[in-house]
């Protein structure tokens, strides 16, 4: 499944990065420690956060995640925006919660393999 169908199916606004809409996603991770999600999110995976400051968008490549989904109604201030453009990195919004998103992402298979 790519981001744009995993966007379509849980129902999250487009806030950045629609150049990256057709990336895979591989898997998903959740956390709000920029450290841990560095230390432990695979490649290709969403990563579900309620951070919205620019370094996500660092953390995004680095570690080169699917995308972002900000939880809890949060949203990306306006660098962080144009830097998730820059970078082609969709940063998806959602008014769920991480725990709620991350049931739904499971329930659904998207990014499980097999």
């Amino acid at each position: 499944m790519n981001v744009r169908d995993m966007q379509s199916a849980l129902q999250l606004q487009v806030a950045a990065g629609e150049g990256g809409l057709d990336r895979e996603v591989a898997g998903g991770y959740a956390g709000d420690l920029l450290s841990d999600v560095m230390a432990n999110a695979h490649a290709g995976s969403a990563w579900i956060t309620v951070q919205g400051h620019q370094n996500i968008i660092a953390v995004a490549v680095l570690r080169e995640l699917s995308a972002i989904i900000l939880a809890n109604g949060r949203m990306p201030d306006e660098d962080t925006r144009a830097r998730a453009d820059k970078e082609n990195i969709p940063v998806l919004l959602s008014s769920l919660s991480s725990y709620q998103l991350a049931g739904l992402i499971y329930e659904r298979g998207i990014g499980i393999q097999g």
